[in-house]
């Protein structure tokens, strides 16, 4: 594609970075046939290439972001299936990413929008605010009927049944591997997931430890920013990914770290992306090292040996789209479960997206909600006794669709391994 930044842009490395992006896309358009809000809505303009255009034009003339290239970006759900089907390797990521800081620089939104995203920001990233606001959701959930905003209904509708108590094992700590410990690695407690569902780190913990790993829950890790970032909200993204860095840091200059694991993957895509946010700090070669470092959990247990004890179940896997198409890690979490025992089958179209995409399916929630039905449908076709995903997005939002337990990949990997069967199997 042909781009006409001047000299003077080109000084900006945002706009040296998006114009290199701009340059490899040859607008063939085969990144509409996997677009998912292409094929619910139809429109060029929320396909890859349509935003690439709106977002060239923003660019390349310098001016504030106006309301109809606002409509088709918020509309992306960074799925980044454009990625993975690119014949010409266009980083999509970080030309939306760039679009969006723009967006939020430049853009004065309604009203409502902005004390939404105000309210998001402040409280989703934050483990303990995320509670009290889920327990207020839970508390108004019966009246949503009466809200008459659609996002509001939306975050209401997200509320549990139940909101799981704290676990202490997110508290900073050491936890010793059993036996020969074979690796030393960090694990990544995040945020929503100590709100929403504590069986995952948990989960995680005693898989780890029982396959060798000393498990260290850093002292001053928190929210890996993914949630700021994709709002295009810069400075909040940055500040609280350099609490992880140095957190992370300070282990890997003390014992050492031989990973740095997570077993969410839409954070594990921002995490690998340190390295690019922090390139023109004074942080960048410790960003670098822990981008080095970042791994999926599926990355490591493929590194560890695990042995095959499963009870004989029908699994259905759910690719999230943060892990297959953000971090390019496709069959390991499928070749573990197999590994393990279990039958696995994969719905048609595995590479379309639920609908959960971080916030999306709050701000977005019609267009989320076909997404949902789809995938859950496709789902439910392959008559699965559970359903098995990397992301607690994607179990919240799929979860909400179907009757089916949804659980992690690493909870059945525990159960597998002598751990106990996930709580949420026994619920349904």
């Amino acid at each position: 594609m042909q781009t006409f930044f001047t000299d003077e842009q080109l000084q900006d490395p945002g706009i040296e970075r998006a114009n290199e992006i701009l340059r490899a896309c040859v607008h063939c358009g085969m990144c509409t046939a996997t677009c998912p809000t292409y094929q619910v809505l139809g429109d060029e303009l929320d396909s890859p290439r349509g935003r690439i255009y709106l977002i060239k034009d923003m660019l390349e003339n310098d001016r504030p972001a106006d309301e109809k290239t606002v409509k088709h970006i918020d509309r992306c759900l960074s799925c980044l299936a454009c990625m993975t089907t690119c014949p010409s390797g266009v980083h999509y990521m970080h030309l939306v990413d760039h679009a969006r800081v723009h967006i939020e620089k430049t853009y004065k939104r309604p009203l409502m929008d902005r004390m939404l995203r105000w309210t998001l920001a402040r409280i989703l990233p934050y483990p303990g605010r995320f509670r009290l606001a889920l327990l207020g959701a839970k508390i108004g959930k019966p009246f949503r009927g009466l809200v008459p905003d659609v996002r509001l209904r939306a975050m209401l509708a997200m509320a549990p049944k139940q909101i799981p108590a704290v676990s202490r094992n997110d508290d900073a700590q050491v936890f010793p591997a059993e036996g020969v410990c074979k690796m030393r690695v960090a694990l990544m407690t995040g945020c929503a997931r100590r709100a929403l569902d504590t069986d995952i780190n948990e989960a995680t913990i005693r898989l780890l430890t029982r396959l060798g790993c000393d498990v260290v829950i850093a002292k001053g890790q928190g929210c890996c920013g993914a949630l700021t970032h994709h709002m295009g909200k810069e400075k909040e993204a940055h500040g609280t990914a350099a609490k992880n860095i140095r957190a992370w840091m300070t282990e890997v200059n003390g014992e050492g770290l031989d990973a740095v694991v997570i077993n969410t993957s839409g954070c594990g895509t921002t995490v690998k992306d340190y390295g690019h946010m922090f390139r023109l700090t004074d942080m960048a070669e410790d960003a670098a090292k822990i981008s080095t470092l970042a791994k999926d959990v599926s990355e490591v247990l493929m590194q560890l040996d695990m042995p095959a004890r499963a009870e004989p179940m029908r699994v259905a896997y759910h690719a999230a789209c943060s892990l297959q198409h953000g971090q390019q890690v496709k069959t390991y979490p499928k070749d573990l479960l197999k590994k393990a025992g279990y039958e696995v089958v994969e719905p048609s179209d595995p590479h379309l997206c639920c609908g959960s995409a971080g916030t999306y399916n709050l701000m977005q929630p019609e267009i989320s909600a076909q997404l949902k039905e789809r995938k859950v449908r496709t789902l439910e076709a392959k008559t699965p006794e559970v359903i098995a995903a990397g992301n607690i997005g994607c179990m919240i939002q799929i979860g909400s669709g179907t009757e089916v337990p949804v659980v992690h990949t690493v909870e059945l990997l525990d159960w597998a391994t002598g751990g106990p069967k996930p709580r949420k199997m026994d619920a349904g």
